[in-house]
């Protein structure tokens, strides 16, 4: 049997090694992929699969993959040997993909998004998602709190809606000189600042009318705190991220007549989303090429995982070539 390498999360803290298995063959419905590039997403990818003790199941370490497909299963007719799609799948040199159901399914790429743009195709369509959720009106002010990949492409985003300004905060000097190039009306770095009297100043003392939090992780549960204080009266927090490892506060007090809404509700479909967030991308609504600060071989893919834990403030989108 022919043999490649993927990503795998072994027993022991930040235990990730590229191991050798047997090449998947597509069952029906099924089409296999030969990823040529993917991307790391920091968040879910770190504080779900890399601090962890026990193993992960290799099937979810990582989902932004772009590649080209090789190799069709019974019953596939509307795809074809060459296609280049998208696929949320993990690591790895060759994976499967389903041309159906909700998920690792394909998303065939137009031909002007190239594979390493394609690789933040999950995580647009996403924030496609959450950005049509967010409870906001034109001309509104929004703060999107973090700037990691997400937090980065919400504020980019929330555009659509017509805000009347868009504020992003963060605490990396990295992250916050990225984001100062995409288009924000204010960029709050914490280190220099105070994030909530600064929200206050540039609203002339209401507040932000929404407030997204993209912080997640144990710095998500302080966030969440300043994201209540710096809330204009009937204002809403859009709670995006996760992972916090702790109940996050709300104060009843102080949140009577504000919102909170968690996630997506939208009735516009995934499928429907990705054909958006594709589009977004090709005309520069999106701009994803500022995000990335690595590009590495796919055999660095463990010392990419080490470099995003211990080196934050160094590192934000990581794409893995796959064809080096």
């Amino acid at each position: 049997m022919p043999t490649m390498k993927q990503l795998e999360k072994l027993d022991g803290f930040g235990n990730v090694r590229m191991v050798e298995v047997e090449r998947p063959e597509p069952g029906p419905n099924q089409v296999l992929v030969k990823v040529v590039r993917s991307l790391i997403s920091r968040g879910s990818e770190l504080f779900r699969r890399y601090i962890l003790e026990e193993a992960v199941p290799p099937d979810i370490m990582g989902y932004s993959d772009a590649g080209e497909i090789v190799a069709l299963g019974p019953n596939v007719t509307e795809h074809s040997i060459g296609q280049r799609v998208m696929v949320s799948a993990p690591h790895a040199q060759y994976v499967i993909a389903n041309v159906s159901g909700p998920q690792k399914r394909t998303f065939v790429l137009p031909d002007d998004l190239n594979y390493e743009t394609a690789t933040f195709l999950p995580l647009a369509t996403s924030s496609v998602m959450w950005m049509r959720t967010s409870p906001i009106e034109p001309g509104q002010t929004a703060v999107v709190l973090g700037q990691g990949i997400v937090g980065n492409l919400c504020a980019q985003i929330i555009r659509e809606r017509n805000p009347g300004q868009v504020i992003v905060v963060d605490a990396q000097t990295l992250r916050c000189e990225i984001a100062k190039k995409l288009g924000p009306d204010a960029v709050i770095n914490v280190l220099e600042t105070d994030s909530v009297a600064e929200v206050k100043k540039l609203t002339h003392g209401k507040g932000a009318d929404l407030v997204v939090e993209c912080v997640g992780g144990n710095m998500g549960i302080r966030s969440f705190e300043q994201a209540q204080q710096m809330l204009a009266p009937q204002g809403a927090i859009h709670l995006i991220s996760k992972y916090q490892g702790a109940p996050l506060p709300l104060h009843g007090d102080n949140f009577m007549n504000k919102l909170l809404v968690a996630g997506i509700r939208i009735d516009q479909s995934r499928e429907s989303c990705t054909e958006d967030a594709a589009a977004m991308l090709i005309d520069g609504r999106i701009k994803v090429a500022e995000l990335i600060t690595h590009r590495l071989s796919w055999d660095q893919t463990p010392d990419a995982y080490h470099m995003l834990y211990n080196k934050p403030n160094e590192a934000l989108g990581v794409v893995l070539e796959w064809d080096a």
